[in-house]
C-alpha cells in the first residue's frame, strides 16, 4: 500500500522548471514548435475565458473623482436657507445646506437628516428622530437644539425671512438631543414640505441676532451640512463673487458624493453666461430658454427635462371689465385658444398644455382634455348668446338691456420674450373670433407693484408656482381676491372655497386627490381662466455626468441638485457581490 502512494504522488507531481527546460533541450525543433503553439493557444484561451467570467460577474458602478463646472446666472448674495430670494442664493443653499428632508425629483420627499417622522392621528403632531452622528461641515454634531433655533428665526418677525408664513401657527418642542416635535394649531396636509427648509448651525449663528443676520459675512461663507462644503471663494477687484469651489461632505447624511470637486462660476447677465457656456469657461448651465436651445447647445452636451409644478395662463378680472362677467365669454375664449400652437411656436415643444389649475405631474392633477381647441364651437356659444359683428368695427357686440356690451378688451403681462410672444398669438386667435384685443407690456416691479397688487387689469397673463404638494388656496379661495392674496383670477365660490379649506386638513392622498377633483370640476364649470401651458425646465450638462435623470419633477430649478449626490463622472467594474443595494 505504502508503495502504491508513493508511486501516485510521483506521478501527481508537476515537473520543476529544470525539468521542463531538460526537456526543451532534448526535443527536436519540430517538436518545440507544437510545444510552444499548444502552450501560446493554452494560455490565450485561459485569459479570454477569464476575462469572460470576469464580464459575466462584474458589473459597472460609479466611482468617486471628477469636477463638474457650471455657470448659473446672477450673483450669491444669501446663501442661507432663511434669507435666499435669487437663483443664485437658492442654487448655493441647496449645495450646503441639508433639511430634515430632501426632494426625491420624483415628485415626493425622501428622509434627509431626519431618520424618520410620525404623524398624530389628529395630523397636529409630526415627530422627528435624527439620524445618529450627525455632523457640520466643520466637525460640530447636529442636534434639535439645531432645529429648534433655525425654525425660531425662520418665525422671527425682525428677520423678515420669506420662509416665515410657512412656520406661523407651527409651534415646537424638544423631546431630547435627536428628537423634535412640531405642533399645528390645525391640520395642514402639506406640512412636511416645510420640513426641506435648509438647518442652521445654532453654535455659529446664535450670536448673530435677527436684526443682524442679513448683514452677516456667513452669508456668503456659509457652513452646512448638505452634499458640498465650500472650499474657496474667487472675488474680484470690487469684492463682487466670481465663483465658488466646492468639495464633497464624507459626512453628508446621504452619503458622501461621487463627484470629488464643483465649481460655481457666476454671470451678470444671459448674454455673458451664454458666451461663457460656448467658450467652454463651463460645461453646465441652467434655465436655457427654448428659443435659444439650439445654438446654445454643444456637442458634448445632455439635455435634461424637468418638469415645474408651474401655471402659466390668463386670469380674467371681472371686476374692472364687464365683458369677462359673461360666462359665455370666458367659455369661449377657452375654446378659441390654440395651446397647442404656444407650446410647439413659444416653448418649441418643451412644456404641456393644461386645462386646470393643478399642473400634471402633481398630485392632484386631471388629464389633459383632448380636441378643446376650435373656432367655430366659440363662435357658436357667442351667438348663441347674442353676441353680433358690428358690420362698421369689425367687432362683436351685444345688447344688454339699453347698453352695448363690446367683446374688447386689454391683456396685461410682464416684459419678458417668451410672454410678449404668447400674448401675441392670444390676441391674434382671439381677434379671429371678432374680439378686439389690446396689449400691455409693464416691467416686472411695475406689474407686481401697480397693476397686480391693486387688480388694475382686464385680463392678466401671469404664471404660478404651485408646489409638490399642491395647495391651490392662496390662488383660488375667495378669501385672497385681495393683496397680498395671489387669487388674481378674483375667483369666488362657495363650493370651491368648501372644497380647498376641506383639503387642507385630509392626509389621506386618495381622499385629498378626489376633493381636487371636485374643486377642478368648479373651476371648469366657471372658466374663471384659460389655463394655457406648463413649462418644462431645460439644463443643459456634460455627457461625463452621469446619474442625472430625465423627465423628474421639481418645485424650484435650485432642486436640480437635490439629487447630485448620486451623479457621478468616473466609475468602476467590481464583482457582483460586492455591489451594495439600497434599501
Amino acid at each position: 500500500m505504502k508503495n502504491i502512494s508513493s508511486f501516485l504522488k510521483k506521478r501527481m507531481d508537476l515537473p520543476s522548471l529544470q525539468e521542463i527546460f531538460y526537456i526543451l533541450r532534448n526535443i527536436s525543433q519540430k517538436e518545440k514548435i507544437v510545444f510552444f503553439a499548444f502552450f501560446i493557444v493554452f494560455v490565450s484561451s485561459a485569459i479570454i475565458l477569464l476575462y469572460q467570467i470576469n464580464n459575466k460577474i462584474s458589473v459597472i458602478v460609479p466611482d468617486r473623482g471628477g469636477t463638474l463646472e457650471e455657470g448659473i446666472l446672477g450673483t450669491p448674495r444669501f446663501i442661507n436657507p432663511l434669507l435666499a430670494i435669487s437663483d443664485a442664493d437658492r442654487d448655493m443653499t441647496t449645495l450646503v445646506y441639508s433639511g430634515l428632508m430632501r426632494p426625491d425629483n420624483k415628485g415626493g420627499l425622501m428622509l434627509d437628516l431626519a431618520e424618520k417622522y410620525e404623524i398624530s392621528e389628529d395630523g397636529l403632531e409630526y415627530t422627528f428622530i435624527l439620524k445618529s452622528d450627525l455632523v457640520w461641515h466643520d466637525k460640530e454634531p447636529i442636534t434639535s437644539d439645531d432645529i429648534i433655533f433655525t425654525i425660531q428665526q425662520a418665525k422671527d418677525p425682525i428677520l423678515k425671512s420669506p420662509k416665515r408664513a410657512s412656520w406661523e401657527g407651527v409651534a415646537i418642542e424638544k423631546i431630547d438631543s435627536r428628537t423634535v416635535k412640531f405642533i399645528l394649531e390645525k391640520p395642514y396636509a402639506p406640512f412636511l414640505e416645510n420640513t426641506i427648509l435648509g438647518i442652521l448651525p445654532k453654535h455659529i449663528w446664535e450670536n448673530a441676532f435677527s436684526e443682524l443676520m442679513s448683514f452677516s459675512e456667513l452669508n456668503i461663507n456659509p457652513v452646512g451640512s448638505g452634499p458640498f462644503q465650500i472650499s474657496s471663494v474667487n472675488k474680484d477687484s470690487s469684492g463682487i463673487i466670481k465663483s465658488y469651489t466646492l468639495t464633497a461632505n464624507k459626512k453628508f447624511a446621504l452619503g458622501q458624493p461621487y463627484i470629488k470637486k464643483l465649481i460655481l462660476k457666476f454671470y451678470p447677465s444671459q448674454e455673458k453666461l451664454m458666451e461663457a457656456y460656448k467658450k467652454g469657461e463651463v460645461n453646465s448651465i441652467s434655465a436655457v430658454t427654448p428659443q435659444i436651445l439650439e445654438e446654445t447647445k454643444r456637442k458634448d452636451s445632455n439635455i435634461k427635462i424637468f418638469s415645474l409644478p408651474r401655471v402659466f395662463g390668463v386670469f380674467f378680472n371681472q371686476n374692472n371689465s364687464e365683458v369677462f362677467t359673461q360666462k359665455e365669454v370666458r367659455e369661449a375664449l377657452n375654446f378659441a385658444t390654440d395651446k397647442k400652437k404656444i407650446v410647439e411656436e413659444m416653448l418649441k415643444g418643451f412644456g404641456a398644455e393644461i386645462d386646470s389649475p393643478i399642473p400634471p405631474g402633481v398630485f392632484g392633477a386631471i388629464e389633459k382634455q383632448e380636441d378643446e381647441f376650435s373656432f367655430e364651437k366659440a363662435k357658436e356659444i357667442l351667438a348663441k348668446n347674442g353676441w353680433k359683428l358690428n358690420e362698421n368695427d369689425g367687432i362683436l357686440e351685444k345688447k344688454i338691456k339699453t347698453n352695448t356690451l363690446k367683446l374688447e378688451f386689454s391683456i396685461s403681462t410682464s416684459n419678458v420674450p417668451e410672454l410678449k410672444q404668447v400674448a401675441e398669438i392670444l390676441k391674434s386667435t382671439w381677434e379671429s373670433i371678432g374680439a378686439r384685443v389690446d396689449i400691455k407690456i409693464f416691467e416686472i416691479g411695475d406689474l407686481n407693484q401697480n397693476i397686480i397688487r391693486p387688480r388694475k387689469y382686464d385680463a392678466l397673463l401671469f404664471g404660478e408656482v404651485i408646489g409638490r404638494d399642491p395647495d391651490p388656496f392662496v390662488f383660488w379661495h375667495s378669501s385672497q381676491r385681495n393683496d397680498p392674496g395671489l387669487n388674481i383670477a378674483l375667483y369666488a365660490n362657495i363650493t370651491a372655497d368648501k372644497l380647498l379649506e376641506k383639503a387642507r386638513t385630509i392626509s389621506d392622498e386618495e381622499e385629498r386627490r378626489k376633493i381636487y377633483q371636485q374643486f377642478q370640476d368648479e373651476i371648469e364649470k366657471d372658466r374663471p381662466a384659460v389655463f394655457l401651458y406648463s413649462p418644462y425646465f431645460i439644463y443643459l450638462i456634460p455627457e461625463l455626468i452621469k446619474g442625472v435623470n430625465e423627465l423628474e419633477s421639481m418645485t424650484t430649478s435650485s432642486e436640480r441638485f437635490s439629487q447630485i449626490h448620486k451623479w457621478y463622472i468616473e466609475t468602476n467594474k467590481i464583482w457582483k457581490i460586492f455591489v451594495k443595494t439600497e434599501n
